[in-house]
């Protein structure tokens, strides 16, 4: 994981630019069907190029630095692939995605761009929340031959459920920040109260189970 001073600063760029919104009275509701207090957009950081040259060097410092034998670079559909095609063009690797399921028409594929047999790769991801379509993306890489060295994120909730799935996949990774540091500076910034704290808290240890 990131150190904590640089998983601040990131935490930091993500609510200054509301890529992070936290609602603890108007709960979110995700795609799984959760009823949350935080939404996470990381999507929105493509649209400050300060903030985006930040993020890619942050990402390409920790492929650089953890992954030295990374010989390509994929981005997880759809979040995931300008940042990890920027990082890619950072460290002047070759840049391939994966889609969330095989192309419909055409090759049909599920990976594109070029990716040769035991060839060492490292995932970017936008977040990791439960871990599954991330580690569906990994699947993928490596059925197509790819050898999947780790996976960096931008942010991370910290589920215990993802936790355990990549330790069961044996994918390390990494992300430039997480939840209990962006909680803390939120309330650090009184942008949310002691209580909402610990309503945030609360959440994270049972999000499936939260607000019902």
């Amino acid at each position: 994981m990131s150190s904590n001073i640089s998983a601040k600063q990131v935490a930091e760029k993500l609510l200054q630019v509301q890529a992070v919104k936290l609602r603890p009275a108007e709960p979110f509701t995700w795609a799984s069907g959760w009823r949350s207090p935080i939404y996470c957009d990381n999507r929105k950081l493509l649209s400050y190029p300060y903030v985006r040259d930040y993020i890619k060097s942050e990402l390409s410092n920790v492929v650089f630095e953890t992954f030295p034998e990374a010989a390509v670079i994929a981005g997880v559909a759809t979040a995931g692939i300008p940042h990890g095609a920027l990082v890619a063009d950072q460290l002047k690797l070759p840049f391939i995605y994966v889609r969330s399921k095989p192309k419909e028409h055409g090759m049909g594929n599920r990976i594109e761009g070029v990716l040769q047999p035991g060839q060492p790769v490292v995932v970017v991801e936008d977040l990791i929340s439960t871990g599954k379509s991330s580690l569906e993306a990994v699947q993928a890489i490596r059925e197509a031959g790819g050898e999947v060295i780790g996976m960096v994120s931008i942010f991370n909730y910290g589920f215990d459920v993802a936790v355990e799935a990549f330790k069961a996949a044996g994918v390390p990774f990494h992300s430039l920040s997480n939840y209990s540091t962006l909680i803390e500076l939120a309330l650090e910034k009184g942008l949310v109260s002691e209580g909402d704290s610990a309503t945030l808290q609360d959440w994270r240890s049972a999000p499936d189970k939260w607000g019902r």
